[in-house]
């Protein structure tokens, strides 16, 4: 059995001297540490060089982002499962044996990732991934542990390891040969959902994605592009409909999409007078992007359509969170209708 923790890198220098240390001396035996560097000014690379000389260094000529960085990089990777871990993570004390110990247990299963709490508040679970992700009927993602702003405190109350829709991107073990079998990260989506994305494929191949929180970790978040940034806006934006044109039924791409439309014209209108013009931009940059880009993102259907079905995973909520959201009020995953 092999792993491998790779950890993909755009001037980060400032977490790897925070983290890195732990990550290593955590991690167990038949595991490897390997550091992805997506072109950094940060003088990341002398200094792993210098400190860490053990550790494998895979260089990009260019900031290729998320997506491509990981595929890029992985497929210089032999390993069984893949660890795919952001660079602001604090680990805890034998976070991975658990993951690796289930996976080993559940060829079912393509990813997992464990609980993922705050670093800053460590009682309250983390904005991207908390203890599992969903999404709803129109393509919304949310957690156990999170909806939209709204973080609880962990008591507990999700300790069950849950068959989820989506792993974060932010800490995810996924096996080798599911990834390449979904044909990795979509490298258009650059950065953000693109695990969301992954995630549904493997679904739509029949592996099922968990959350295994036996093990768990503590993420700052934002480390590579703050949360407020106007461009995090575009890409989720642009992302999330490029990912609901892939996987969609077809009988669901109009409805979906006019609700988006008109849910999306809001979303920008409170941007406006909340965040500023360049928000606002965003969204509507994000749908000109999605609309230049619909050739290929009907090719990329069409090409994994041929293998595999559009049936819409038992792991989508069948109803609107945002509605419940910001109508009911309703702002705790234990709230949510578990009919739906």
């Amino acid at each position: 059995m092999s792993t491998a923790v790779v950890i993909l890198n755009y001037n980060g220098l400032k977490f790897l001297k925070q983290f890195l240390s732990q990550i290593v001396i955590q991690c167990p035996k038949g595991a490897e540490v390997i550091i992805a560097d997506n072109n950094s000014s940060d003088d990341t690379v002398p200094w792993l060089k210098e400190n860490y000389p053990e550790l494998r260094i895979i260089r990009h000529p260019v900031n290729y982002g998320f997506a491509k960085g990981y595929n890029e990089a992985l497929r210089q990777v032999e390993a069984k499962y893949f660890v795919i871990l952001n660079s602001d993570i604090e680990v805890s004390p034998g976070w991975l044996a658990p993951l690796i110990d289930y996976m080993e247990q559940h060829e079912e299963v393509a990813a997992s990732h464990p609980k993922i709490l705050s670093f800053n508040n460590k009682e309250y679970f983390e904005y991207a991934g908390a203890a599992g992700g969903f999404i709803d009927a129109f393509g919304f993602p949310f957690c156990r542990g999170r909806i939209f702003t709204t973080l609880e405190k962990d008591m507990g109350q999700y300790d069950d390891v849950k068959t989820v829709f989506w792993a974060t991107g932010a800490c995810m073990i996924v096996r080798a040969d599911c990834f390449w079998q979904a044909g990795g990260f979509d490298d258009f989506f650059f950065a953000h959902m693109e695990e969301i994305d992954l995630c549904w494929r493997f679904q739509r191949m029949e592996y099922k994605v968990m959350c295994v929180p036996h093990s768990k970790v503590f993420h700052i978040g934002g480390g590579t592009l703050p949360k407020n940034s106007p461009r995090k806006t575009f890409l989720n934006y642009r992302n999330n409909l490029s990912m609901l044109a892939k996987n969609l039924p077809a009988a669901l791409l109009i409805p979906v999409f006019l609700f988006r439309i008109i849910t999306d014209i809001m979303a920008s209108a409170v941007f406006l007078f909340l965040s500023g013009p360049a928000h606002f931009a965003s969204v509507w940059k994000a749908y000109f992007s999605f609309v230049a880009n619909l050739g290929r993102i009907i090719r990329s259907r069409n090409e994994f359509g041929k293998t595999y079905s559009f049936r819409l995973p038992f792991t989508i909520y069948k109803g609107s969170v945002l509605l419940t959201y910001f109508m009911a009020g309703k702002k705790k995953f234990t709230e949510l209708h578990s009919e739906k």
